[in-house]
């Protein structure tokens, strides 16, 4: 049978599309020119106007300023002597047209741009701090057979820096780099040993950001701002699943959060972790030092999981870390024992496969879920390994392999793991852990090769030794890495907490259903398992 060919429409439709698509959008280039092009040249003509206007308004000012202060019993001669001004003037030949041309010109003068010029190029030591920059890239721009090489010893440094910008101490702020084509920027080590480079000649102590254009050959180098450190703990504008891990820069994220700050209101560019059912990412593992803001970051997610759902907290450190949150409304259990840890991740494990086999019979049988599976259940663990080692010592089983089925099927079940470490611990970690934590978070000061290996990707910024409490990197799967900055959520029963802080985390703090003296495992009853189906039997009526 042969076949019939396609109709022409859908081999040219595309083509189509794709013209028209171009076609409007050189038609939108064209008109913003346009438009561009006039309102500079209304500013051009308009500004012999704008410049008298705005001296109009400041001698207006300067009359206030002068009449407001002159005393009460002088406002009459004052008035007087104005009058007697006016009335001269309008008495004397073309005096009206004398005052109105030299009140354009006192408007004009007051009204100039008294903004000092900028220079037009660098100063001596600006000059002096390019040209070594140029000099310390001449051995890794350079190539012996380029016939025309862009960088050289004793070179004009202009040709590759045609953009730079220094802050008010005299350091480079935004510099773009330009070098030649063969050089490769495809290869990690080539960029790291540039990135070095210019990081240690242009001011250590500062977080670079570096943005390499393959196609055109050029490097873009900027000084990042520093993250703000004084965001406290509130509820944040998150849909449910949501949950916000802190704080990034504005390219990282198109979307802000209205925070509140004191009396002041701000919005900040947020990194959200979505969890759930659709969620790719599901679990989340936190590592950084002692000191870092792990304990920090694991409070605030358990404040805002409590909005919505239940929490299980396992705490290693047996520090007291979680001790507010002990009897709270949705705290299931908070364990800093072996025993009470074991018994908690085998009530995870447990409650996980429950909610497994009760969504899968509401599925077969055409049902929505139950309810009691609607509801997430978090299950946070601060430093897990702690109890690896104890469990070994005692031959007991170790928590971490209760985690393979939360883990493995948590996001079927509405089951979400959170674990944090520190980076001596990190070997000890368990295989379930480190395949199926696919968000990340790193506190604290890291090396490169650190955060890559946690990450999966290096950061496009510079890491810098010493960093505040909380501040850190986050990539949540394939995504690109994200400067973090957690809010602080300090322990509001540690006396070293400041006022303000200990309040915004005690107000977010549900309400205590459970004595603290109670049993933190009473909560965790294994639910009665429902009862098989039974096939009904057609029932014979006995007739009497």
């Amino acid at each position: 049978m042969a076949r019939r060919p396609l109709p022409r429409v859908l081999s040219t439709g595309s083509a189509q599309f794709a013209r028209s698509r171009d076609l409007a959008r050189d038609r939108f280039a064209r008109s913003r020119e346009l438009a561009r092009t006039a309102s500079d040249s209304a500013s051009d003509v308009l500004h012999p106007l704008i410049t008298i206007t705005r001296g109009l308004r400041r001698l207006a000012a300067a009359g206030r300023r002068r009449w407001a202060g002159t005393p009460k019993d002088r406002r009459g001669a004052l008035l007087f002597m104005v009058a007697s001004v006016i009335l001269v003037v309008a008495l004397v030949p073309y005096g009206p047209l004398l005052a109105v041309i030299t009140l354009m010109a006192a408007a004009a003068w007051q009204g100039r741009d008294r903004k000092p010029a900028a220079p037009e190029g660098p100063d001596e030591s600006q000059s002096e701090r390019l040209r070594s920059l140029y000099e310390a890239l001449v051995p890794y721009f350079c190539a012996a057979d380029d016939p025309a090489p862009l960088y050289t010893h004793g070179g004009e440094w202009q040709k590759a820096f045609p953009e730079y910008e220094f802050d008010g101490a005299g350091r480079v702020s935004s510099l773009l780099v330009r070098y030649p084509a063969y050089f490769t920027d495809g290869e990690a080590q080539a960029r790291a040993r540039i990135e070095h480079l210019l990081t240690t000649k242009s001011g250590r102590g500062r977080e670079y950001h570096f943005d390499w254009d393959e196609e055109g050959n050029e490097l873009t180098v900027t000084v990042l701002a520093p993250l703000p450190t004084d965001i406290a703990a509130q509820r944040f504008v998150t849909a449910p699943g949501e949950t916000v891990l802190g704080f990034t820069d504005p390219s990282g994220t198109q979307r802000t959060l209205p925070l509140t700050h004191g009396e002041e209101q701000r919005d900040v560019p947020p990194v959200v972790w979505r969890t759930g059912i659709r969620s790719t990412e599901p679990h989340l593992l936190v590592m950084g030092q002692p000191g870092s803001g792990t304990s920090s970051l694991l409070r605030s997610i358990a404040l805002q999981a409590l909005q919505y759902g239940d929490v299980v907290i396992v705490e290693g450190g047996s520090t007291g870390e979680y001790a507010c949150l002990t009897g709270r409304d949705g705290v299931l259990a908070v364990e800093c024992g072996l025993a009470g840890a074991i018994a908690s991740m085998e009530w995870a494990a447990t409650e996980t496969e429950r909610r497994l086999i009760a969504v899968n019979r509401a599925r077969q049988a055409g049902n929505p879920p139950p309810d009691d599976t609607k509801r997430p259940l978090w299950v946070l663990l601060d430093r897990p390994t702690v109890f690896t080692h104890l469990a070994a010592a005692g031959d007991r089983k170790d928590p971490q392999s209760l985690l393979q089925v939360p883990l493995r099927h948590g996001r079927a079940a509405n089951v979400t793991v959170v674990v944090a470490e520190q980076w001596d611990a990190m070997d000890a970690l368990s295989d379930p852990v480190r395949q199926h934590t696919r968000a990340r978070v790193v506190l604290g000061p890291a090396t490169a090769q650190q955060l890559e290996s946690v990450l999966g990707a290096p950061p496009h910024t510079t890491p810098v030794a010493d960093v505040p409490p909380g501040r850190g990197y986050a990539r949540l799967g394939v995504g690109p890495v994200h400067r973090l900055q957690v809010p602080a959520t300090p322990d509001p029963y540690d006396d070293a907490t400041s006022d303000a802080h200990r309040q915004a985390v005690l107000d977010l703090l549900p309400e205590r259903t459970t004595p603290v003296e109670a049993t933190p495992t009473a909560n965790l009853e294994k639910a009665e398992p429902e009862p098989e189906p039974v096939p009904a039997e057609a029932a014979v009526a006995e007739t009497s």
